[in-house]
């Protein structure tokens, strides 16, 4: 619990599922939370629960791609609860635009019309799903890693077990995790003569509200592709938000001192298992 208690504590997209589950988590084990996230009203509805729980909290909105936007989020975060101590950085996400229809390209696929190959990516919507991965990674920490350059502090990232081998179908976001790895590497060795860590979760499969639609059909059953997912995972089951609490709270503890700089898989061996 001393990783958490009475430390001011900032998780960006934290209103969506994985974010919402970490801050709780948090706050229920002593941290001050200030949950930012874009739309006010889903990180307001996890303060509030952590606040009714007996924790303290606070939704505050913010847009990660704009540098006035977390200027504004920091004032209010460090009026609330005073200078960040851990960050995390969970906005992140895909768009159908940098996604591709099928996993392999077939010959008459570009006269196709009902479709997205590989050469009808949009670029947009490429730079998007990387502006939002990477910079919505890079744009937070430059504001509040400014608080821990004289005491020290602790900085988490939300990487992907797709940027360990990329998955099919969805280049612009696996290669935008491979660069929120990478960065994580990159920060870790930059931040470490002023005592700041940094670290990165790399998720395997949880249903959220951004897949869900990709791996469950209506009534609930799994889809093709789903059933693959869960044909190649040895644990045999789709990851549960509360299964990142516990490589959080690792990562963030003081007995971790001498931990930075490492990506680490919650994947139920996804990325360790080569399907035979």
């Amino acid at each position: 619990m001393a990783e958490f208690s009475n430390k001011t504590v900032v998780i960006t997209g934290g209103g969506g599922v994985l974010g919402g589950e970490l801050a709780k988590y948090i706050g229920g084990r002593g941290g001050r939370v200030a949950i930012l996230d874009l739309k006010k009203e889903s990180a307001d509805k996890v303060a509030d629960a952590i606040n009714a729980a007996g924790g303290k909290a606070i939704g505050v909105e913010a847009n990660v791609l704009e540098v006035e936007s977390l200027k504004k989020a920091h004032e209010e975060v460090v009026k609330a609860f005073g200078p960040c101590e851990i960050l995390i950085n969970g906005a992140g996400g895909n768009h159908p635009k940098g996604t591709t229809s099928k996993e392999f390209f077939s010959r008459e696929d570009l006269d196709a019309q009902d479709l997205i190959s590989f050469f009808d990516l949009d670029p947009e919507g490429v730079s998007f799903v990387f502006n939002l991965n990477f910079l919505g990674t890079l744009l937070p920490t430059k504001e509040f890693a400014r608080d821990m350059i004289d005491s020290g502090g602790v900085i988490i990232n939300i990487s992907s077990m797709n940027a360990f081998t990329p998955l099919t179908k969805i280049p612009a976001y696996s290669g935008a995790k491979a660069a929120v790895s990478n960065f994580t590497q990159w920060l870790a060795v930059h931040f470490s003569k002023v005592n700041i860590r940094v670290n990165a979760l790399a998720p395997g499969f949880f249903l959220t509200e951004q897949n869900r639609a990709l791996l469950t059909n209506k009534d609930g059953s799994l889809t093709n592709r789903g059933n693959t997912i869960i044909s190649q995972t040895p644990l045999g089951r789709f990851g549960k938000p509360e299964d990142l609490n516990s490589t959080l709270s690792w990562l963030c503890a003081e007995d971790s001192a001498f931990i930075t700089g490492v990506v680490v898989p919650i994947d139920g061996g996804f990325s360790a298992y080569s399907g035979v």
